[in-house]
């Protein structure tokens, strides 16, 4: 297939991304409007024989001080077919139009994902002391054109960061805790918790805790829970400036892009939490919680009242986005796998992002820059 790049409308880019069972909340146009920081551009291509879009990019761009050169980034993208033999006919035209936009490194991360873990091998996992990483387990599912991908990134001159790349921006977690819905019941769904994430939805519903949803006035509320959390967990929070502008930004593009969750007891809000829904992917995006009323697991309520939402809208996945591979019990974001493995899900480890660096002594010098900050 003989394919072609170019820029494309918002229009044509949302179609596109409607067209398909699902794709990153971060490749939809509207993201560009969360990320107000960056200028932002909509690539398609386009199959050079009939003329249709096969594929789409949105592409963030980052100025870097005092120099009229940008970083290109494409976060959980581009949405383009990655395991087309001829994956060089679609990333070389793409860094092509890239540097001729000014761009002296291009990071992407591809939706791609290479092993999955049952819940109950992580659960053996960590009770083993010899593991230390998710990596240490046998995976329960490995896909092997994951690898060719990698394989031909590498030969194109793709590279790749430590542990999946760190580096500019908003870097997106490597390893995320996903509950797969397709082809399943509910009822399958919740029995595949662990016993004391069932104990405690019963423990919040006999306490009288109830969940609702909440729209763009509720955000300064969520905003109080949030910088809570934040304080407890030693994070700095984004302004509440981020999440009005993001919910009027996907919330516009399609107006059931961003929820809005509560869990509250007598008429107080305990934890709340944001959900986004591209297609059948729905993620539980960020979380916020109280220091008081724990002991009415308002959190588990919540999600259980998320992933049944999800489900109702046709979800094939609730992802619950981000964990870190350490199965280390003395890691402090240990608790946080611990929590997602209690809803009997799959852990996920995707490719990672990738650099090409169109500009090797640019590219170093924001290493160098970032590494400094």
């Amino acid at each position: 297939m003989s394919l072609t790049l170019r820029t494309i409308s918002r229009e044509q880019h949302l179609a596109y991304i409607q067209s398909l069972p699902s794709a990153s909340h971060m490749q939809v146009p509207a993201w560009a409007d969360v990320k107000a920081e960056w200028r932002s551009e909509n690539l398609g291509w386009f199959d050079g024989r009939t003329g249709e879009l096969v594929g789409v990019g949105l592409v963030l761009y980052r100025q870097l001080p005092k120099i009229k050169r940008y970083l290109a980034y494409l976060p959980e993208g581009p949405v383009i077919n990655w395991y087309a033999p001829n994956l060089t006919e679609w990333l070389e035209p793409m860094l092509a139009h890239l540097k001729q936009q000014g761009a002296f490194s291009v990071k992407m991360g591809p939706p791609v994902i290479i092993r999955r873990w049952e819940a109950t091998s992580i659960k053996a996992g960590i009770q083993n002391p010899d593991v230390k990483r998710l990596r240490d387990i046998e995976a329960d599912f490995i896909e092997p054109r994951a690898f060719e991908v990698a394989d031909k990134l590498r030969r194109m001159g793709w590279q790749q960061g430590e542990d999946g790349g760190a580096g500019f921006g908003d870097v997106q977690p490597r390893y995320v805790y996903q509950v797969p819905l397709a082809n399943r019941s509910l009822e399958e769904v919740h029995k595949n918790f662990n016993q004391l994430w069932r104990r405690n939805i019963k423990k919040a519903e006999k306490a009288g805790v109830e969940v609702v949803q909440g729209g763009y006035h509720d955000l300064e509320e969520w905003q109080r829970l949030y910088e809570i959390t934040a304080v407890r967990d030693h994070f700095r929070p984004r302004p509440l400036s981020y999440f009005q502008r993001m919910w009027t930004a996907l919330n516009t593009e399609d107006p059931n892009r961003m929820r809005l969750y509560f869990a509250r007891h007598n008429g107080v809000n305990l934890s709340a939490a944001t959900m986004l829904i591209v297609g059948g992917h729905v993620w539980y995006s960020y979380g916020a919680s109280d220091n008081i009323g724990r002991e009415f697991r308002p959190s588990n309520a919540m999600q259980w009242r998320m992933l049944r939402d999800a489900y109702a809208l046709g979800a094939t996945v609730y992802d619950l986005r981000g964990i870190s591979d350490s199965l280390d019990e003395s890691d402090h974001l240990f608790g946080l796998i611990q929590f997602k493995v209690g809803t009997g899900g799959q852990a996920a480890e995707y490719l990672g992002e990738w650099d090409f660096p169109l500009n090797k002594l640019l590219h170093k010098a924001l290493d160098i820059y970032m590494s400094r900050r």
